[in-house]
Order: C-alpha cells, then sequence, then structure tokens
C-alpha cells in the first residue's frame, strides 16, 4: 500500500472544518512536500513528524528512498497550526504499512513533539460538535483537550498523551519491539461526558459591603435582570469600579447551550482558562484598546472584545477615555447583539450578546458638579471630553446612574449595608424566570426583555391608557427618540417583573424615566 488518507479538522472563524489528509509514497530520491495552502506551522510539520515517526520506534521517513506528499483537502481552505501532526503521522504510517487500521469515522488532532507526545491544541469543542454532525464516532486528541471535548455527547473522545497510545490502541498488525517482544495491544477508555457542574463563582466583592450608592446597586439588579446596558458616571473613588465588579456575582448561571456556546469561543480564541467556561465571562479590556481587539478580526480573523463577552459583560471603565472609534464600533453590538466585520478576504459575523456596563469621570480631572472641589479643566476639553460619547451611543444605553461621593461616617460603619449579593442574586434569577416563560414561544429565540424588538414590543406589551399617556407626556417633555422611547418600555417590563407585576404601573414607567441620562452625565 502506498496510498492512505485520515481525517482531522481544524477551526476557521468560529467555526470547524473537516481536513482529509492524504498521504502517497513512491519510489525515488528522498522528498517531502505538505500541499493543500499550509501555513509555515504546517509546512514545518514535516520535521516534527518525522522526528515523532522515529522516536516512537519506526523507521524515520527520512531515512528511506522514497517521494511523500501529503495533500490536505480541500485544497483551497487555509490550513493553520500544528493540529494536523497526529493526523500526518498516522497516514504516513498507514501508507507505509507499517500500521494498519480502518480510519473511517475517527478524526485525529494533536500537535506532536519530537519524541512523540501529543500537545494540547485549541477549539477541540467547535470541531467535536462538527464532527458529531458529520457522522464520525471517534475523536483522538490530547488528553489536556479529552474534557472539553466531552461536552459533546454521542461521539467517543479518547484523550491520549503520545502517538504510541493511539498505535497500541488502533492498530490490528503484530508489532514487535527492539527488543524482540510483541507489543501489547492496549485498549483506550473513552473519556466520560462532561458534567457542567453548579460552580459558581467565589464572591470577592459582596453587594453589602459596598457603603452607601443604592441607587446604583437598585440600577444594577434591574440591568441584571432584563439584560440591559448600563452606565455609571461621578467623581473618582466613589466605588464605580466595584459595583461593576460585584455586578458578575449576582447573574443567573448559564444553561447548558450557552456554556457549550461560550466555551467553543474562548478555546477558539485560546483565552479559555480550564476545561469550560460555566459562568457568565466578564471581559475588562483597558481603555488604551485597539479597534481592532475590541471588534476582532486581523489578517486571520480572531473574535474580540465584543464576542468575548458574549452572554456575559463588557466592562468599560474610563469610557470617556477610549478612542472614539472604538466607542463608535459599539453601535452595531449594542442594537443587533452581532458584530459584522467586513475585508477584504470576505465578510465575518461574531456574536455579542453581552451587558455593558460603562463607568465614567464627569470630566477629565473628575472633580465637575463635586460639591466641595473645583474642576480644574479647561472650557474646551470639557467639551471635547463630553462629545467623545456621540448622542446614538447614549441612546444605545438604557440606565444612566449618577454614583456620588460617599459619607465618611457611613464608611467607617462595619455593617452591613442593604441587601447581599445572594438575595439581589435570588430576585434577578425570578425575574428572568418570568421572562423565559414570556418568550418561550419566541422564534428568534429572545431570553431577556433587553432583546425584544418593536415588533415584539407591539405583540407582547400591552400598557393601560393612563400609563400610556404618562409615557407619552413624558417623552414629549424630554424629547426622547423612538430608540429611546422602546427602551424605556422595555426597562419598565423589567422593574415590573422583578416587583412580581403582570402589567407594567405608573410607577415603574417612572422609575425607568429616573435613569436617562441627565446633562450633565455626558
Amino acid at each position: 500500500m502506498s496510498f492512505a488518507k485520515v481525517y482531522s479538522a481544524q477551526v476557521s472563524l468560529l467555526k470547524a472544518q473537516i481536513v482529509h489528509i492524504e498521504v502517497d509514497l513512491s519510489k525515488g530520491l528522498y522528498a517531502f512536500s505538505v500541499v493543500g495552502l499550509p501555513d509555515k506551522a504546517v509546512e514545518e510539520s514535516k520535521d516534527r513528524v518525522s522526528a515523532a515517526i522515529k522516536n516512537s520506534g519506526f523507521k524515520s521517513p527520512k531515512q528511506k528512498n522514497q517521494k511523500i506528499i501529503i495533500a490536505l483537502a480541500p485544497a483551497d481552505l487555509k490550513k493553520e497550526g500544528p493540529v494536523f501532526d497526529l493526523g500526518m503521522a498516522l497516514a504516513y504510517l498507514l501508507a507505509s504499512e507499517e500500521i494498519k487500521f480502518n480510519p473511517s469515522r475517527k478524526i485525529f488532532l494533536g500537535e506532536l513533539s519530537l519524541d512523540g507526545e501529543v500537545r494540547k491544541i485549541s477549539g477541540v469543542l467547535a470541531i467535536a460538535e462538527e464532527a458529531k454532525r458529520r457522522g464520525f464516532e471517534e475523536i483522538y486528541l490530547p488528553k489536556e483537550n479529552a474534557r472539553e471535548a466531552a461536552l459533546i455527547d454521542g461521539i467517543k473522545i479518547f484523550g491520549i498523551t503520545n502517538i504510541q497510545e493511539v498505535i497500541a490502541h488502533l492498530n490490528e498488525k503484530r508489532m514487535i519491539g527492539a527488543d524482540g517482544e510483541n507489543k501489547i495491544k492496549i485498549e483506550l477508555k473513552s473519556e466520560p461526558a462532561t458534567k457542567i457542574e453548579g460552580r459558581e463563582k467565589e464572591c470577592d466583592i459582596d453587594f453589602s459591603e459596598i457603603k452607601g450608592q443604592e441607587m446604583a446597586k437598585r440600577g444594577l439588579e434591574i440591568a441584571a435582570a432584563g439584560g440591559h446596558n448600563i452606565a455609571m458616571y461621578g467623581p473618582p473613588g466613589t466605588g464605580k469600579t466595584m459595583l461593576a465588579k460585584a455586578f458578575s456575582y449576582i447573574l443567573p448561571p448559564l444553561s447548558f447551550d450557552e456554556v457549550l456556546e461560550i466555551t467553543a469561543i474562548h478555546s477558539i480564541a485560546r483565552t479559555l482558562q480550564g476545561d469550560l467556561v460555566s459562568n457568565p465571562p466578564m471581559r475588562s479590556p483597558h481603555h488604551t484598546a485597539s479597534y481592532v481587539s475590541m471588534v476582532g478580526g486581523g489578517a486571520v480573523p480572531k473574535p474580540g472584545e465584543v464576542t468575548l463577552a458574549h452572554r456575559g459583560v463588557l466592562f468599560l471603565d474610563e469610557f470617556a477615555e477610549f478612542d472614539r472609534r472604538v466607542i463608535e464600533t459599539l453601535r452595531q453590538p449594542l442594537e443587533e447583539r452581532e458584530i459584522n466585520i467586513s475585508r477584504a478576504k470576505g465578510s465575518f459575523s461574531f456574536p455579542a450578546n453581552f451587558i455593558l456596563i460603562a463607568a465614567m469621570n464627569p470630566c477629565p480631572c473628575g472633580n465637575y458638579g463635586t460639591k466641595g472641589k473645583e474642576c480644574v479643566c479647561a472650557p474646551i476639553n470639557l467639551v471635547k471630553y463630553q462629545r467623545k460619547i456621540s448622542g446614538p451611543i447614549i441612546d444605545r444605553i438604557d440606565m444612566w446612574l449618577e454614583v456620588s461621593k460617599v459619607d465618611h461616617q457611613k464608611l467607617s460603619d462595619n455593617k452591613s449595608d442593604g441587601d447581599t449579593t445572594k438575595q439581589i442574586k435570588k430576585r434577578v434569577v425570578e425575574a428572568r424566570e418570568i421572562q423565559k416563560n414570556r418568550f418561550s414561544d419566541s422564534k428568534r429565540g429572545i431570553k431577556t426583555n433587553s432583546e425584544m424588538n418593536t415588533r415584539d414590543l407591539g405583540k407582547i406589551i400591552n400598557l393601560k391608557k393612563e400609563v400610556k399617556e404618562i409615557l407619552n407626556a413624558s417623552a414629549e417633555k424630554l424629547d426622547l427618540s423612538a430608540r429611546a422611547y422602546h427602551r424605556i418600555i422595555k426597562l419598565s417590563r423589567t422593574i415590573a417583573d422583578l416587583a412580581g407585576t403582570k402589567d407594567i404601573e405608573a410607577n415603574h414607567i417612572l422609575e425607568a424615566l429616573q435613569y436617562r441620562p441627565k446633562k450633565m452625565a455626558v
């Protein structure tokens, strides 16, 4: 036999692609070529594969007079990374008849070290999903990736530490070791299905430990319950960052499908810490973050911060200090909950359904409007600072909260202040359950009030006559845009859900209106 074919896979954007590895051997002077649009890492695999084969007890391809061609199909798909090493090595050994097994319905993934060890790779969850969809039955991959891949039920996952293990498991041919003894065939055990336990993050900051700021705490509870975007403004040192960090602990736990979705994204982006993402992610990029790092893209398009925060929180501290172009890129994800990136190579779409928490000072020096402190900003600098955040961005943020100075006497009090994180989270989870039932028939798969569009509002929300009159009068007085008008209704619905009332009442509308931006907010 001089030809063999095995299967591998790679991740392209946020999707997996099955790749066929074909090996052809022919007589002649030694030559080893890899075709099929390989990048530098794939090109270099011929040296890794040759050394790994030699150090695993087989004759090195370089010691034979033969021409080796490895084709990676489909040929028009750019092949990237060292993920194909294991498949290439096994395909070569099959073609050279040094081993024998049936490669159909099996996928091989992993980077090889020179001594035959199999190293960890990224993006295996997306690959396992695609492999199951395409009818494959077994995946062989590095042991460190096995638990992540085993989140997908219905396909056998085998975690291996070196190439010898997979050969000893699959090989049907009698093998003789260097000492003349028969090599023992081993049976690898498939990885048990990964169970997602209710592992909640340990609470570093409890809401009851934050002194004062009752309005901000109330606003964050509403934002968590309905998935609303929120901005906090006030002088430095008033607890804006602490409140934002505490926010992630009151979010409801992720569903199984959400765990799969988020883990796949973080695995592909190589930001996965541990085996899986079991809690809503919180991303907090520095205000010097670039446009590409925020939205994603690059020569090889990768997800940015708005996608890494999917189903979680994007916290932008010092919001007005971000580059204006970066702030304006938030328009699309805040409205459509996805980000579309157009490049010369094509257009790409990444999910970006997150809760935005923005924190900012009222001016560059931070003292504008603060009692007892003088603002030293030049008028022109103050105007520039306030104009950094455009009207469309302001409209897309549901709630604007002033976080003012806390009385020093309250700071020195050791007593708990207000409800605990656990109590707030209980109310948030109950409100989310009400919304889940409300949208159970939604064909768009929405889960929170903030995701409703104008059509949903017309079908689902029925305002009483007196409530509608209050809303319309207030909207006219405040000169609200159509977007802001609809956001007030969605916010009121969340406030009503937290109160456990069936209909939106006048007090819910009035509370929602309090969270619209004041003139000095931006």
